[in-house]
């Protein structure tokens, strides 16, 4: 495969080496997998942007983990408002998970402030691989 780059012109901000078109089409081809990817699982977009933001936008580690944080939000909520209008909504399972999302979500985001981010990353990475295992295995 040869690769001419007289033909790409590319734009450099930063770390960033995209083509402005491409990059726009790399955000929105992303942004539509990982809501894919939340609303059928009912989470898990996260797992996909961290990386989309880290590895193909070139964002800091600590900017693209918070940065998914915003992203999810809105997806998540469209997704619970279908989830609860075909009534797979589950209020005690919603209150008492809340509550413990809530307080893990404060001291996630007090840790990624004071973590640097090599660990972040390898914290990261790590769930990444439990999760995989776990669900591969059960």
């Amino acid at each position: 495969m040869r690769f001419d780059t007289k033909t790409v012109v590319l734009r450099k901000t930063g770390d960033k080496n995209l083509k402005k078109g491409t990059e726009r089409a790399v955000k929105i081809g992303g942004g539509l997998l990982i809501g894919l990817v939340n609303g059928f699982f009912g989470g898990g977009g996260g797992m996909l942007c961290v990386p989309l933001l880290e590895k193909v936008l070139h964002e800091p580690t600590k900017k693209a983990h918070a940065t998914a944080i915003l992203v999810i939000l809105p997806i998540s909520i469209a997704s619970a408002v279908t989830y609860l209008i075909n009534g797979y909504f589950s209020l005690f399972g919603t209150l008492t998970t809340g509550i413990g999302v809530i307080a893990g979500g404060t001291v996630g985001a007090l840790l990624l402030k004071k973590l640097p981010s090599f660990a972040v990353g390898i914290i990261f990475a790590l769930m990444m691989i439990g999760v995989g295992l776990r669900m591969a295995l059960v």
